[in-house]
């Protein structure tokens, strides 16, 4: 590739897809004068809603085909929704820059826009034995811990095919990332926003990453311009735990970076089982320097006070 060739950025072809990888664009040609073309690659897990990711493979089947252009140089570079990116990366890909962090907290949803939800006791407004549509293991083991007899209903798909199902009464209610809805442009469908306090997202959830080849160092240099020092520290704890803990797409495990005062790190991690019937959490805090050494001390800690067979 030489400099009057374009640069070619890799993406799912989702709505959500897109948006992100256009606010990545117009943040790297903000920082640089690049000429630069937009690559739709379909992943297995765009192609396969009938079934959780734990049964068809994990979270690496929203990248892979994205990881083999990479490395077959079809692509220069890749954007993804960090939370959807494996924690150990393909041989000759690292993740290059991260932008600044959206709202990571996830939105509760009903199935009627214009109920009213209650911030200090938000699940109180579902029925008894509510049905819930999710797919996310994290998010039903804190639903189950606060509401024991609500039922969980395998719900995938888009945002737009989330929120479609759900007006067509699928559910009463689910749940999405306010981060998604935001940059849709649907912040408005969120009946009420939930604090980290009462449902703890997932590790990267919020924040839009890049991936390219270690030995490309022309677009590393340009991807470091823009790469976001508060955003990184956090994905850098984040991970750092998430891969400590070695869980599946069957464990639930929530993980939360942010600033404090004084600018030092804050970790809050979590782990449970699926049912709800075992959740623990707990929180680290040091140097935003120490981000990765945090991250996998809060990982050992929550993995050795954990059941046996908890992460298997």
């Amino acid at each position: 590739m030489t400099a009057a060739m374009p640069l070619r950025v890799g993406t799912r072809g989702s709505p959500l897809a897109l948006i992100q990888t256009r606010t990545f664009i117009a943040r790297l040609q903000s920082a640089h004068v690049e000429t630069v073309e937009e690559h739709i690659i379909r992943t297995t897990g765009d192609a396969v809603q009938d079934r959780r990711l734990a049964e068809i493979g994990g979270k690496g089947l929203f990248a892979k085909e994205i990881h083999d252009a990479l490395t077959q140089g079809r692509v220069d570079l890749a954007v993804h929704s960090l939370k959807d990116l494996e924690t150990t990366l393909p041989p000759g890909i690292m993740l290059g820059c991260t932008l600044e962090r959206e709202d990571a907290r996830d939105a509760l949803i009903l199935a009627d826009p214009a109920t009213r939800v209650d911030p200090t006791d938000p699940f109180a407004c579902l029925p008894p034995r509510a049905v819930i549509g999710t797919s996310s293991v994290r998010r039903q083991a804190q639903l189950l811990l606060a509401r024991p007899d609500i039922c969980i209903a395998m719900l995938r798909g888009n945002v737009q095919t989330r929120l479609n199902k759900l007006s067509d009464g699928a559910c009463d209610a689910s749940l999405l990332a306010y981060a998604g809805l935001k940059r849709l442009g649907l912040a408005n469908r969120a009946n009420l926003v939930l604090e980290p306090e009462v449902m703890l997202p997932a590790a990267g959830q919020g924040i839009i990453g890049v991936t390219v080849r270690e030995d490309d160092s022309r677009v590393r240099d340009l991807l470091a311009v823009i790469d976001d020092a508060a955003s990184r520290a956090a994905a850098i704890a984040e991970r750092a735990m998430l891969q400590r803990l070695d869980g599946s797409c069957r464990t639930p495990i929530g993980a939360y970076a942010q600033l404090v005062p004084d600018r030092e790190l804050q970790l809050t991690g979590l782990v449970a089982r699926a049912d709800g019937s075992f959740v623990l959490k707990r929180s680290l805090q040091g140097a935003v320097g120490d981000a990765d050494r945090i991250g996998r001390a809060l990982g050992d800690s929550l993995r050795a006070d954990s059941p046996l067979g908890l992460f298997d």
